[in-house]
């Protein structure tokens, strides 16, 4: 049956979760009541030139929800559902986010209210650009004010406009610090556009090898051979499925788009079905061994499996399809997936829910990455390179004297070239998402695992920015 609170806007559900989570929080109310509310929303509007000559005007917005810590750092998405609601909502996430995984940013977000499919890549430049002067004007872009990144509808080209529009209005000189997940040669960080997926790899892998948390919803460990089904094939949800079966050996049972679903019980090629996909823009015709269309994409929830990842937009899974969840894990890859009175009802069935505040995190991380190297102007591993390979060839030679074994210099080269840039960012990413599962699961012990995962890692996010309140004397 379905709820008036179903209706709830889609920040008034991401408040839902903070509410319940903040009664185990001691802090004044008053504080607890400024963390939860939005700082700043701009809603301007600009003309842009069609290729055909006519002039449209397209609506757009930036939201920074928090500024107990700058810049603020969210990404910028192209959607023709886009609205205010919405971009308060997805900030707020990153606000929770990135205290989560301890970077220090505030959480914004911004849309432009498009379908990029709708638009040729010049007349995408046009808005990019045109969207850039109008933050760079009302002072809502900047190394040290606001960083945005890719998000739905964008990638790194859309982040390179932005980067040569902001240079080109600005004498600044760490201005390429502007945006985050560039193009690498133009200021990104290897590793950046396949960040979130690999994030949600990790934390997934750090969960299901939990054997505690496993058998208190009697999940056998572990993610190889686990089934999977996920929602989405757009950046997020192709680099998971890739590294669900490539690292994890898992099986992607399914995969879901906005034109239907592609199902192969002994699971699907990734980089065969993504090679299908880019060629004909549909999974529809796809007969790789036991592959099977089915048009109706909302069945994807029906397919059993192990794990559920919902990776393309908010609001996927609610109280009117609910009934039909057959997975035992949901991994939300996306923002808000679940709306929350599901969310409830999965948790009250036991099934378990890896918040997106946790599980999508990767992206910032890396963003985080970028950004430092952006500001420091040096690449990661310039300094460190030949300090370990000098270091790891001395040890090479330990070990030969020990064992009188000579070690072969194929193995002596391959392991003494590994401290590149994408190394060490996958490395600082795995660690970050697995300290980080380490807190949330440290509170669901304490409260003898009262609250869902969800509220842990909201308890979690909120503590860390009361204490942050605390230490800069906001509120004495």
């Amino acid at each position: 049956m379905k709820s008036s609170e179903e209706n709830l806007k889609f920040f008034q559900q991401v408040n839902h979760y903070f509410d319940k989570a903040s009664k185990y929080i001691e802090a004044p109310k008053d504080i607890l009541e400024h963390i939860k509310a939005n700082n700043t929303v701009i809603h301007f509007q600009f003309p842009i030139k069609r290729d055909n000559g006519e002039i449209e005007v397209i609506e757009a917005w930036r939201a920074q929800h928090s500024h107990h810590r700058k810049p603020c750092k969210g990404g910028i998405r192209f959607a023709d559902i886009a609205n205010e609601d919405e971009v308060i909502a997805l900030a707020a996430l990153m606000t929770y986010k990135c205290a989560i995984v301890d970077v220090p940013f505030g959480g914004g977000k911004g849309a432009v209210k498009i379908n990029p499919k709708n638009y040729s890549k010049t007349e995408l430049e046009r808005i990019t650009r045109r969207f850039t002067f109008e933050l760079k004007a009302k002072n809502f872009i900047g190394p040290g004010i606001d960083v945005p990144a890719p998000d739905y509808g964008t990638g790194p080209q859309e982040m390179a406009w932005i980067t040569d529009t902001y240079y080109s209005l600005s004498d600044e000189l760490d201005a390429i610090a502007c945006v985050t997940g560039k193009p690498v040669t133009q200021g990104g960080i290897r590793g950046r556009n396949e960040a979130t997926g690999r994030g949600v790899y990790y934390g997934l892998k750090a969960i299901c090898e939990d054997k505690e948390l496993m058998q208190k919803f009697s999940i056998k460990p572990g993610l190889e051979g686990k089934s999977v089904v996920i929602q989405g094939f757009g950046n997020v949800g192709y680099h998971t499925a890739k590294y669900m079966s490539q690292l994890a050996n898992s099986k992607v049972i399914a995969i879901a788009e906005y034109d239907g679903i592609i199902v192969n019980k002994q699971g699907l090629d990734i980089e065969k079905l993504m090679a299908f996909r880019a060629k004909h823009n549909t999974f529809k015709g796809y007969d790789e061994g036991m592959a099977e269309f089915i048009e109706d994409r909302n069945k994807f929830l029906e397919i059993e499996c192990d794990i559920l990842i919902p990776a393309a937009l908010e609001s996927q899974i609610t109280l009117a399809n609910v009934d039909k969840v057959k997975a035992k894990i949901i991994g939300e890859a996306a923002n808000g997936p679940v709306t929350c009175l599901a969310s409830d009802q999965l948790s009250e069935r036991g099934v378990l829910i890896v918040p997106d505040i946790y599980l999508n995190a990767g992206g910032v991380t890396v963003s985080y990455f970028e950004w430092v190297k952006n500001l420091s102007h040096m690449r990661y591993g310039r300094m460190e390179k030949k300090f370990q390979e000098k270091a790891f060839l001395n040890f090479v030679s330990l070990v030969e004297k020990v064992t009188d074994k000579k070690i072969s210099q194929e193995v002596s080269e391959r392991f003494s070239h590994q401290a590149n840039e994408e190394t060490l960012v996958n490395a600082g990413l795995e660690e970050t998402m697995i300290n980080s599962y380490s807190q949330i699961m440290n509170i669901m012990k304490k409260l003898d695992y009262k609250v869902s995962m969800k509220i842990a890692a909201y308890i979690c996010a909120i503590e860390k920015i009361n204490l942050s309140y605390e230490e800069l004397g906001l509120f004495p």
